[in-house]
């Protein structure tokens, strides 16, 4: 499974964020789609951050053990 770029979802996280205030009538259905994309964005992306709070970690017991 390929690791999420942090700062490429907050950045597609923007751009959907955007478009919904863009819209004088939304679209139902491609509201929807962009809620799914959202909300698998920020899935990601609490996992990847988990992921990273791992790694740091790691680093400071590394660290320590000097």
């Amino acid at each position: 499974m390929k690791k999420i770029n942090l700062s490429e979802a907050l950045q597609k996280l923007e751009k959907i964020s955007d478009w919904f205030e863009n819209q004088e009538q939304v679209d139902v259905e491609q509201g929807l789609e962009k809620v799914k994309e959202g909300a698998e964005l920020i899935k990601a992306s609490r996992q990847r951050l988990k992921e990273v709070e791992n790694e740091f970690q790691d680093v400071k017991k590394s660290l320590e053990e000097i």
